[in-house]
């Protein structure tokens, strides 16, 4: 056997994959779990609508500001060290959401367990890379995990649903305890630690300012897409980029920085992540296609969730299937190949009329969700296969960070698109008696239009119902045809930019692919 070849995973190896892969799962539940529990929340705990705002959002919004941070801490003082402590913090703060007797109280353990999850997240998809040195295996668990992810998220609301009708809304929550407890009692045994030994120290002031950074950024863009262009909004998205650049400023002066900006030096993972982001922002439509089913279709959001999950399998069975054509095929074909893929689900989402069944919208989901799988799998592999081992950690926390803000931005842009053809279409075919306040909010979008029929005789409700959901179709169709013509921008970047990656586990290899740019980070 060649003392070069990767040794290959054994029995033990995969073991410690169902374990990770259990509270990634678990995560990306509790990330859509609740939406289907806010009534019972302000019936029960008489939350108001800002709290069940925060109660849904801070969860993620915690996370994302964190992960560097905790990708940076897992490389420092143990991968497996942070996963354990993060497995028993969530443990701890799903009992005390589960029980809490105020929203306010349910508030404060939501941020809890995002503090939790943000040390999880990294820390499993870094030890992965720790447990696979085969390139074709590390590749097919990565998978595995970002097949657990991205299942969880859908879901999130068929569970809560199912728990709804069963058990008290805190039930939800529980669900983590044996998860947890799983991890906590095999990860010991399992599980390898990790750490980078030249390290150094975290430094607190770039914790604060990735967090000045990334928290109001990522408020500012979902916030202008539900309410607009509002010049708070603004603010806060221009706030976080000011302190985003103090951050970067900062972190190229640092011995040992929070983030090693040299990572973004090397080709590959600059292409990469930069596919992942990018991704985010090309399906930031999807969330308008959900509202089509639920206010056009008029499905509930229980039924939208279980319409999703064939789309959601579609999308696994692609990641799955990613690592194994990709060792016959360039990377960078393969993604290529997906996002046209995703291009053309996304013409036939552009198609839909007011008179569209599930059956179209399925369709174009499913054809999206296929494609979606090789930049997911594949995008994370090459990010991982270009940094060094011990810097896995912070590697992760990119990726992640990344699509987090690709997401926001999406729905952001892509947002404020819909936002804009409804308002122009909207305009001309309001009612001529509908009063100036109500019209206003049918004006706002198809909620407002819906809230605003309810305050008017029924002839006349029904003729701005149908002007409204005429009106927002237009809109979806315009957004997800901008996704799609976005989708081939970046196979054309993806072509372009990972042509020369090799086949998984081949050896071809240059210069420019595996090297860092001659520049220093810290010039």
């Amino acid at each position: 056997m060649d003392v070069n070849t990767p040794a290959k995973a054994g029995t033990r190896e995969w073991l410690a994959l169902a374990i990770l892969a259990l509270p990634t799962l678990l995560l990306s539940i509790d990330m859509s779990v609740l939406y289907l529990a806010l009534p019972h929340l302000s019936s029960e705990l008489g939350a108001t609508l800002t709290q069940q705002l925060w109660i849904t959002d801070i969860y993620g919004f915690v996370i994302a500001g964190l992960l560097v941070t905790m990708g940076r801490l897992g490389d420092l003082i143990g991968r497996r060290r942070l996963l354990l402590v993060g497995a028993t913090a969530f443990t701890v703060a799903s009992v005390l959401a589960a029980y809490s007797s105020t929203a306010e109280l349910l508030i404060v353990s939501r941020a809890l367990l995002g503090i939790a999850g943000a040390t999880i997240m990294p820390s499993t998809m870094s030890l992965i890379v720790t447990i696979f040195k085969d390139p074709q295996q590390m590749g097919t668990a990565i998978s595995v995990w970002m097949a657990c992810f991205m299942g969880g998220i859908a879901l999130g609301p068929v569970v809560g649903g199912l728990m709804l009708e069963n058990f008290w809304w805190g039930s939800v929550f529980l669900l983590a305890v044996p998860v947890m407890a799983l991890l906590l009692a095999t990860g010991p045994v399992l599980l390898p630690e990790h750490r980078d030994p030249d390290g150094g120290r975290l430094d607190l002031p770039s914790v604060a300012l990735s967090l000045a950074a990334i928290l109001p950024f990522i408020y500012g863009l979902k916030e202008l897409a539900k309410h607009g262009w509002q010049p708070w909004y603004v603010v806060a998205v221009l706030a976080g980029l000011a302190f985003g650049l103090a951050f970067v400023q900062r972190q190229r002066k640092l011995e040992s920085p929070l983030l090693d900006m040299r990572l973004f030096k090397r080709p590959i993972f600059r292409a990469a992540v930069a596919i992942m982001v990018l991704g985010g922002v090309v399906n930031g439509s999807f969330f308008l296609v959900s509202m089509f089913l639920q206010t056009v279709v008029g499905l509930s959001p229980l039924a939208t969730g279980l319409w999703v999950v064939p789309s959601t399998a579609a999308t696994i069975a692609s990641v799955l299937l990613a690592p194994v054509v990709a060792r016959k095929l360039r990377p960078g074909y393969v993604i290529a190949g997906g996002l046209v893929v995703i291009a053309i689900g996304y013409f036939v989402l552009s198609t839909l009329d007011v008179s569209s069944g599930v059956g179209l919208v399925l369709t174009g989901l499913v054809i999206g969700s296929v494609g979606a799988g090789p930049m997911g799998a594949l995008g994370n592999a090459l990010i991982f296969s270009s940094v060094p081992p011990e810097q896995a950690g912070s590697a992760s926390a990119v990726s992640e960070t990344g699509g987090e803000l690709g997401i926001a931005l999406g729905v952001a842009t892509l947002g404020s698109v819909g936002t804009a053809v409804y308002s122009a279409q909207i305009s001309g075919a309001l009612p001529s008696s509908l009063p100036p306040a109500v019209a206003d909010t049918a004006g706002e979008g198809i909620a407002g239009a819906i809230n605003a029929a309810g305050q008017v005789s029924a002839p006349v409700a029904a003729e701005l119902l149908t002007a409204a959901r005429e009106a927002f179709t237009t809109s979806v169709t315009a957004a997800t045809g901008v996704s799609a013509v976005l989708a081939l921008c970046l196979a054309v970047f993806a072509l372009i930019t990972l042509r020369k990656v090799p086949p998984t586990g081949q050896q071809e290899q240059t210069a420019e692919e595996s090297a860092e740019e001659p520049e220093s980070a810290n010039a």
